[in-house]
């Protein structure tokens, strides 16, 4: 049975899929999912360092799997590509897809050992956000725009965040996790 918050929105576990190399411990991602505890599940390919497309698929099956409910994914950097392809085929397990900072494939700053991933290229069939920084050097704001209309994503932008990482400054990131939060709140 699905347990409901207070205000009766569903109440949506987190299938928390990072960049290459994972996310470290004071990452946002890494944060919220300490705070989420077991509603939250993290991916784990054996792929973080050399990523392989298909591993981070079986991984988010499994995550997905293990999750007690209908998840929201909470995909950051690389993990938006490998969300976003995933959805394709296996959107119904999920209760909707929060994507943030998306990086260019084509891009010049792209690393080469996640050569294997691809720009989003079919619409997916589930609620989904992407969240865009105007000054990302990882993908441009006119090419995650493109990735939003592919995939028919709501466009949420965030102003200069840079990569929206720990890099950027954005520490617990206060402003993504209402983000989510409401985002999740319609799925």
């Amino acid at each position: 049975m699905t347990e409901l918050p207070v205000d009766g929105a569903v109440d949506h576990p987190w299938v928390v899929i990072p960049g290459i190399w994972g996310s470290d411990a004071e990452h946002w991602q890494s944060r919220w999912e300490r705070d989420r505890g077991p509603d939250a599940v993290r991916i784990a390919p054996g792929s973080w360092s050399e990523p392989d497309p298909e591993d981070w698929a079986h991984a988010i099956s499994r995550a997905v799997a293990a999750a007690p409910r209908r998840p929201v994914l909470v995909a950051h950097s690389l993990g938006v590509l490998a969300a976003a392809h995933w959805l394709v085929d296996h959107a119904e397990q999920v209760a909707g897809a929060f994507l943030v900072a998306p990086p260019d494939p084509d891009g010049p700053a792209f690393p080469a050992a996640a050569a294997g991933f691809r720009a989003p290229n079919r619409a997916v069939q589930v609620p989904t956000a992407l969240v865009v920084s105007d000054d990302d050097p990882y993908c441009g704001v006119d090419r995650a725009l493109g990735f939003a209309a592919t995939l028919g994503a709501e466009v949420l932008r965030v102003g200069p965040r840079q990569h929206v990482n720990v890099a950027s400054g954005v520490g617990d990131w206060p402003e993504g996790r209402r983000l989510l939060e409401a985002f999740s709140a319609r799925c």
